[in-house]
């Protein structure tokens, strides 16, 4: 049976909203390739007969066309004209006499085969906060952010931005003004790993002797062209039995579900765009929860988790990167890693790689890596039992570490499907245990910020303490970013004790 205790809400509310709030650009657009009736049946597309009328203008026409283009469009994109040369050589399959092009003549059909993607256009939301890689020239009291942001644009798909802050001193806050064309970075050498693409073949409980003979032939770490080398030297008679086409169109699908995206040194952060480049996130790339990750060497890391959407189906994927310039991209495995809402601990606890996860859909819980590098089966932490959270309670973002233990932001949706942000507490050594939770919410929508993309939601992915603060940015209304600041002790005071173990509550 769920409890609903009733505690009484302090006359001054703990959180303090900022100022600053962050709304849609639609001037933050990227460019992307454009195909003209592409979904058509014909056997003649709208491409085909497009390119053949670009092929009969006259060169002069063709020179003028393509520098008023240039002229309009190169100011909101880096290497434009380099854009039209590759989605060109994209679409070149389609010109009936393509060497009989000129090289202005390719341009051109390159430029009528790209269109503009603003990447904000619908909405700005679910925002994460960590300490940037970048602490120069800063003042006394002050720490650098990075800010990721959820984008949706045109047909709700969704990527992955970032905003530049300045924490403190005190409880100022300022934001980089987000200027410059937006790159959506270059696909980049990746290094897979042989445990993660085993643990992938586990999940979809393929084994065979197909399967096991390239993972036994593989080395620990291998690029795309190890992984065709030793396909290529699978035995005749392995590649001959009635299931190795199949099961080596998994493999190659698992493996290319891990890519490296690079964005050019010169781009600032708030530039850069973590776009959907393979086909597990074709519809998008959601909520990613940042995390600082300093593991046993010491050496700190930024990792993070993100839900990617295909139209059909969700996963769960989690990025490494040393610069947030460079990102390692790789799926996650496992039962614990199969839904939303999955965060990853700042740092070992002895020993174990931790993380929070929902595989329910309602219930808050702990996973733990195993040495096949699937995330285990969670043992449930906090589930509905507040009036504010009776329909399903998440974990915001990365547990934050304090003395007193580990600090989780949570959200609950309570009637109206109205989203609002708690708070609970976990034991420091082990975090399996709740040691306390907030009464009430930390944060709920009110005012203008009921209004928006998704009315009533006030959402997370996760903040960090900085000068005695606990630093929030959310999502109000799944439409634009705010910011909220709470005292710490404050909020470890205002905490209840739990004296029973949560887990008797659902």
């Amino acid at each position: 049976m769920v409890s609903s205790p009733v505690s009484q809400r302090p006359a001054v509310p703990l959180a303090e909203r900022q100022d600053l709030m962050l709304t849609p650009d639609p001037g933050r657009v990227i460019v992307k390739l454009f195909v003209p009736g592409e979904d058509s049946a014909v056997v003649r597309t709208r491409a085909h007969a497009l390119i053949d009328r670009i092929a009969e203008l006259p060169g002069d026409e063709v020179e003028q066309l393509l520098d008023e283009t240039v002229a309009e469009f190169a100011g909101r994109h880096r290497d434009l004209e380099d854009t039209f040369r590759h989605h060109f050589d994209l679409v070149r399959h389609r010109a009936d006499r393509v060497d009989e092009l000129s090289p202005h003549h390719r341009l051109l059909v390159g430029a009528f085969f790209t269109h503009e993607y603003a990447v904000e256009a619908a909405a700005l939301c679910n925002p994460s906060l960590v300490a940037h890689p970048d602490q120069s020239g800063l003042g006394a009291g002050q720490l650098r952010a990075a800010v990721s942001v959820r984008q949706i644009g045109e047909g709700h798909l969704s990527s992955i931005g970032f905003v530049t802050a300045v924490l403190g001193p005190g409880a100022e806050l300022a934001v980089t003004e987000r200027t410059g064309p937006l790159v959506a970075g270059d696909r980049a050498e990746a290094r897979h790993r042989r445990d993660l693409l085993a643990a992938g073949m586990a999940d979809e409980g393929c084994d065979n002797e197909v399967s096991a003979t390239l993972l036994g032939a593989l080395p620990e770490h291998f690029d795309d062209a190890t992984f065709e080398e030793v396909i290529s030297d699978l035995p005749s008679d392995l590649l001959s039995r009635e299931n190795a086409l199949e099961t080596l169109e998994q493999l190659r699908r698992m493996n290319a579900g891990s890519y490296a995206t690079e964005f050019p040194a010169d781009t600032l952060l708030h530039q850069r765009v973590l776009w959907p480049a393979n086909a597990i996130e074709s519809h998008g790339m959601e909520d990613a929860r940042f995390v600082r990750y300093v593991g046993d060497d010491g050496v700190p890391v930024y990792q993070a988790t993100y839900t990617a959407y295909d139209g059909r189906a969700i996963a769960t994927r989690a990025l490494c990167t040393t610069d947030l310039r460079r990102f390692e991209i790789e799926p996650m495995r496992g039962p614990g890693a199969r839904n939303k809402g999955v965060a990853l601990f700042p740092r070992p606890v002895a020993g174990r790689r931790l993380a929070l996860c929902r595989t329910d859909g309602e219930t808050i819980g702990l996973t733990v890596l195993g040495p096949d590098a699937r995330w285990r089966e969670p043992v449930p932490l906090h589930g509905p039992r507040r009036g504010w959270e009776l329909t399903q309670t998440g974990n915001c973002g990365s547990p934050i570490e304090t003395d007193a233990g580990w600090l989780v932001l949570t959200h609950g949706v309570g009637a109206m499907r109205r989203y609002a942000i708690g708070a609970i507490l976990l034991d420091l050594r082990h975090p399996e245990r709740v040691v306390a939770e907030l009464p009430y919410p930390l944060l709920a929508p009110g005012g203008n910020e009921r209004e928006g993309y998704v009315p009533n939601v006030i959402y997370s992915c996760g903040g960090l303490i900085h000068a005695g603060r606990l630093w929030l940015p959310y999502g109000a209304g799944d439409a634009r970013v705010g910011f909220a600041t709470t005292d710490v002790d404050a909020l470890l005071a205002a905490m209840t004790p739990m004296n029973r173990d949560l887990r008797s509550a659902r």
